[in-house]
């Protein structure tokens, strides 16, 4: 483990993007928590002096967990995570009664008998306003019943230097017992945007060096890179990395890359002759990335969704990308396992941000 002084425990971890930004921030990741064997086989490759745990949550014993860490509750300061959240997605069914809508509630049972300081618990924005705000009203209750001062805010990841528009909420709250210098944790402002002195990256700014790789044939999974970084965000991402991993391109049908051709830069379906539009019956269908601009929010199918001028979907290393997981992180699995852990995870670096003023919090109190 780490030199930092502060311990971190994530629940529902799926392939380590919380702990990623945790970690850039100073952070020891103890364990890592999970049902799903490929990301936890991923977790482990990139977090390899953590404990892995392949456990039910909602049945697992939290008391277990020191022991197996060999620490007392009193060591774990930092419980982060992002509970399933489908019941909430706009994307999915919502339903109030949805069972996956509970499983904050294991979250809730680990941190009220481990008692640490701080906890950082994400999920889609739909759990605010949905169900006639009852779903955020449990959430508060049930962490003021087990003494922590609650903060929430909507956070959008490009106005923190992600090349995405991703919008995720973020609970923190402080052990009113262990955290005395402040009641109201206080989130990181924006730093990106017309407001605050730096442009938002764009999609073409994320990835436009991997751009070497043909739309007709693979290359391979670790290859090494033919352009040069071109810009601060790529030169972040290439740190430390010998060459590219998870860059093997998807083969389309003729058809379906003569189809995607006809998209422009930053164009959908609407772009297509009319007679295309419900070729495909989501609202999705047929975008391409805007170079110009943030890319929209990378998901876990990616099957509609194409690089801003290649014909094709994006490689899991550009999804990687545009979440803000450096090169040097190597996903474990087949390409669709690699792409839904991409599209689970937390971007490392607006947790990394979100990490910095939890650390600062814990350094004053």
């Amino acid at each position: 483990m780490s030199e930092s002084k502060y311990n971190v425990i994530d629940l529902f971890c799926g392939c380590g993007g919380f702990s990623h930004g945790f970690l850039r921030a100073g952070f020891n990741i103890c364990m890592g928590i999970d049902i799903w064997d490929d990301a936890l086989a991923t977790f482990q490759r990139n977090f390899p002096n953590s404990i892995t745990l392949n456990e039910d949550i909602s049945i697992y014993d939290p008391a277990l967990l020191t022991k197996k860490l060999n620490l007392n509750n009193e060591d774990i300061d930092v419980i982060v995570g992002g509970p399933p959240c489908q019941g909430f997605s706009v994307s999915g069914k919502r339903n109030e009664f949805d069972p996956r809508n509970e499983l904050y509630k294991s979250f809730v049972r680990f941190v009220d008998v481990i008692k640490p300081k701080i906890f950082i618990m994400e999920n889609v924005p739909g759990i605010v306003r949905l169900f006639s705000g009852n779903a955020v009203k449990s959430v508060l209750s049930d962490f003021t019943e087990i003494g922590y001062n609650l903060s929430y805010e909507t956070l959008s990841a490009d106005a923190y230097g992600v090349p995405q528009q991703r919008r995720r909420v973020f609970f923190v709250g402080l052990n009113s017992e262990k955290i005395r210098n402040t009641t109201k944790f206080l989130f990181p402002l924006p730093t990106h945007g017309n407001d605050f002195g730096k442009a938002k990256i764009t999609s073409k700014e994320a990835i436009s060096d991997l751009d070497f790789v043909p739309d007709d044939y693979v290359l391979g999974e670790d290859i090494e890179y033919q352009i040069n970084a071109e810009n601060e965000y790529q030169v972040m991402m290439r740190e430390a990395s010998p060459s590219v991993l998870n860059h093997t391109i998807t083969l389309h049908k003729p058809k379906t890359k003569e189809i995607i051709a006809m998209v422009p830069d930053g164009g959908n379906y609407k772009s297509l002759p009319k007679e295309l539009w419900d070729t495909r019956k989501v609202n999705i269908a047929w975008t391409r990335m805007d170079s110009n601009k943030p890319c929209f929010t990378i998901d876990t199918g990616h099957n509609h969704h194409f690089h801003y001028r290649a014909n094709r979907v994006p490689t899991v290393r550009e999804s990687a990308r545009i979440q803000s997981f450096p090169d040097i992180f190597e996903f474990i699995g087949n390409k669709t396992s690699q792409l839904k852990q991409v599209g689970n995870a937390v971007p490392p670096l607006l947790a990394e941000v979100i990490a910095n003023s939890i650390m600062s919090v814990l350094n004053e109190g």
